[in-house]
């Protein structure tokens, strides 16, 4: 039962629907898992999908929605738990390991406290195909296998501004390695729940560090280590796809630093280091994109706390956020050095030359995606210092800038470091094509836009799916020119610029 103590999870079970209908299913995902696409017109199909979308608890399924706390914008939340999720049990398969299936949007359970524990259409879209294209980006993340609709309308106040209405409810199924996150080890120390505290970090360790030894004293820190390493690793990647969380509390920390709860997020469209997707935190701006990084060393720390009790000595417990600290910063650098196709920015001149050309995104509206793929199709080596050279390297930029003209002090100034950036790719003995070919394997020309969310989302919701497929499918070589899908990778429209879900959005689901 909800707010019993020394618990881990509840059992509980989905909620039947009245017409359960697969809307959009991760082909490549199931095919690597062994997984057929459900055929609505077998038995089995039909027996799938009403189990992906919570009408059937198929055998060996043992449902359950996990006990967990968390720090929300900061603050202790107390007891929070799996309020629409509900976990249908594990499966092993070869070459992948074990892997977690979990419905969101399947009903209430007992942490769902006064809520209905539903999910609408547009949420569910959204958490389905982003969980997919992060992954084809190459973000550590969860997956994402179904989206079924449920035929039965859920009413939510999508603005927060007293006026619910009915949108069509849908249930995601996720799958990970584990889906424990922070918050799970916050609500046992805080409750001084050491035993079961011990019990649930030697699961962690024992499925998913097998390498560490659970008999040496110091297994806990080399936990902690491993946990800092892997949330820098991921945020390193949110910063070079240009994607932000935006509701990075510790319950939306995995422990296996896989990027969960996919709500509202966003991309940098225009470059804005202070930009958030969430309307929640637009006055504090906690998340927003330049302070990803710090978000989760803070959050890392509320790690390190619950796991003090088994570290011991808090000392150990500093060095382990240490590795968070090493680890983002090596790997920014490195990131930072290969989105701009240089060795590294070791150098000091290297360095400037990145600081600048950030700045200059900055100073107008340009594209975070469209710059960078320009830049990696410029052949700066062979530019000449001349006005055709400048036209050349403007022809690139132009693409990426939300306003007609820039004016001509900061033309001036992108042109002026165009031709600083073109000596020092000269410098190196790679060819443009090289060097072309490797910037592109690290800066995607295709992703997730909330606007082309949004445009699959209006039509899924007049019944047609083909726009959550052909972005399936797009999304799925990020990277890959795909000329016929080229009005997929063009800047957002202005008429975007503030439409509801193409912008910035709320927490309601």
């Amino acid at each position: 039962t909800r707010g019993g103590r020394n618990i881990c999870y509840s059992e509980g079970r989905p909620t039947p629907v009245s017409r359960p209908r697969l809307l959009g299913w991760a082909d490549d995902f199931a095919t690597g898992l062994g997984i057929e696409r459900p055929n609505p017109d077998e038995p089995a199909g039909v027996a799938a999908v009403e189990a992906l979308g919570g009408n059937r608890v198929l055998p060996g399924m043992r449902p359950y929605a996990a006990r967990y706390g968390g720090h929300q914008f900061g603050q202790w939340a107390g007891q929070l738990g799996d309020g629409r999720a509900i976990t249908l049990g594990e499966a092993s398969f070869p070459g992948v390991g074990r892997l977690e299936f979990q419905l969101k949007g399947a009903g209430p359970t007992p942490y769902s406290r006064r809520a209905d524990g539903l999910a609408v259409l547009r949420s569910s879209v959204r958490e389905f195909l982003c969980s997919e294209a992060m992954h084809h980006l190459g973000v550590p993340t969860t997956r994402a296998l179904s989206l079924v609709t449920t035929g039965e309308d859920v009413i939510r106040d999508m603005f927060y501004d007293g006026n619910p209405a009915p949108e069509p409810g849908a249930v995601v199924c996720r799958v990970a390695p584990s889906f424990l996150r922070f918050g799970n080890f916050e609500i046992l120390a805080a409750y001084e729940e050491h035993d079961l505290l011990k019990r649930l970090a030697d699961l962690l360790i024992g499925h998913h560090y097998p390498r560490f030894d659970p008999k040496d004293p110091n297994v806990y820190g080399l936990l902690l280590d491993e946990v800092c390493r892997r949330t820098a690793d991921m945020v390193v990647h949110w910063q070079r796809v240009g994607f932000v969380h935006g509701v990075m509390n510790t319950d939306n920390m995995s422990a296996l630093g896989l990027t969960i709860d996919y709500g509202p997020y966003g991309w940098l469209e225009p470059y804005d280091p202070d930009w958030t997707p969430n309307t929640t935190d637009a006055g504090m701006g906690r998340y927003r994109f330049g302070h990803q990084p710090s978000v989760a060393l803070w959050n890392l720390n509320r790690f390190a706390s619950a796991l003090l009790p088994l570290i011991g000595d808090p000392d150990r417990a500093t060095r382990g956020l240490e590795q968070f600290r090493d680890t983002f910063h090596a790997g920014y650098d490195r990131m930072v050095a290969a989105k701009f196709g240089l060795p590294s920015i070791a150098a000091g001149e290297d360095r400037q030359l990145v600081d600048d050309a950030f700045d200059l995104l900055a100073a107008a509206e340009t594209d975070y995606t469209l710059f960078f793929r320009g830049l990696s199709n410029w052949p700066a080596k062979a530019a000449l210092p001349d006005a055709a050279g400048a036209d050349a390297f403007l022809s690139r930029l132009r693409p990426a800038l939300y306003a007609d003209a820039v004016g001509e002090e900061l033309e001036a100034r992108w042109v002026a470091w165009s031709r600083r950036y073109a000596a020092r790719a000269k410098r190196e003995p790679t060819s443009d094509a090289e060097r072309s070919a490797a910037m592109k394997a690290v800066n995607p020309k295709y992703v997730l836009r909330n606007y082309l969310a949004q445009n699959a989302i209006t039509a899924a919701e007049g019944g047609d799916a083909s726009g959550i497929d052909r972005l399936l499918r797009v999304l799925r070589t990020p990277y890959d020119e795909q000329p016929a899908e080229e009005e997929l990778a063009g800047r957002r429209p202005e008429w975007a610029r503030s439409a509801p879900g193409c912008s910035a959005l709320s927490c309601s689901s």
